[in-house]
């Protein structure tokens, strides 16, 4: 992938209009933040471009980043993200089956040694009820810890690995990357959870973004991050993107997740 801003932009771009600029960002490229790393706020403001990003996602994951223009619709969209109006889904490839058709995991998170997320609670408390993952309240550890949920659906399934669609309802910093893992499910490539080296990427994806944005007409962004070919790479998930793709939709639609 070129670096250089002009080409990534071009290379990257799904939409833009006078406000937003929306990218497909590839894996191992940061957003903004990053000391000694490819940083596409950074990247931008070296070509003479001023961008404030409206969510971020995290170096190792590829997919869908929106970045305001001007600051007015920077801080409307940034609190749908805040009162988590936002509609955010992703697409993960994780290890193992055995996962069902819809789950929900409800572990809180909280923040461990050296700055790592972990879940707030012992693993050995962690419980499965149904199709959802959870814990007790009495074994919550003490200190400050945040309520967390994420929704998924499988979308594909074979002997050792899934894909799945996710929807994660609360926007917690690497929430899917550790709500998947401590439940047994961690994503391939994960650096956080994986040392192995064996995977060239991490395969969690920023798929759907919809928000409200009063500017335009109709007022409203609903945008997609197709995966790249790297994406599908792995090998024995599927043989048809664009059908998985379909199915996923189904599974992420409105009707669908509220059981209509």
């Amino acid at each position: 992938m070129d670096t250089r801003w002009p080409e990534l932009r071009k290379q990257c771009l799904i939409t833009e209009d006078e406000q937003i600029l929306a990218l497909n960002k590839p894996a191992g490229i940061s957003v903004t933040g990053e000391r000694h790393d490819t940083d596409i706020v950074e990247l931008a403001a070296a070509a003479g471009e001023t961008l404030y990003p409206v969510h971020r996602i995290d170096k190792v994951t590829s997919g869908m980043v929106l970045l305001a223009k001007e600051l007015p619709a920077h801080g409307e969209l940034t609190r749908q993200f805040n009162k988590r109006t936002a509609a955010k889904a992703y697409l993960a490839v994780v290890e193992s089956g055995g996962l069902p058709e819809r789950g929900i995991i409800e572990l809180p998170l909280s923040v461990g040694r050296k700055n790592r997320i972990r879940i707030a609670a012992p693993r050995e408390s962690i419980r499965r009820d149904g199709d959802r993952w959870l814990v007790d309240e009495r074994d919550v550890l003490a200190g400050k810890n945040y309520p967390s949920i994420t929704e998924f659906a499988r979308v594909a399934a074979d002997e050792s690995r899934t894909v799945l669609a996710l929807r994660p309802i609360t926007g917690r910093r690497h929430q899917i990357r550790v709500h998947l893992a401590w439940i047994g499910h961690t994503i391939i490539g994960d650096p956080l959870f994986d040392k192995s080296g064996a995977f060239d990427r991490t395969y969690l994806h920023s798929w759907r973004l919809g928000l409200d944005a009063s500017w335009r007409t109709p007022p409203r962004l609903d945008l997609e991050a197709e995966p790249g070919a790297d994406f599908w790479a792995i090998g024995g998930i599927t043989n048809d993107p664009e059908a998985l793709l379909n199915d996923a939709r189904k599974a992420m639609s409105p009707a669908t997740t509220n059981g209509d």
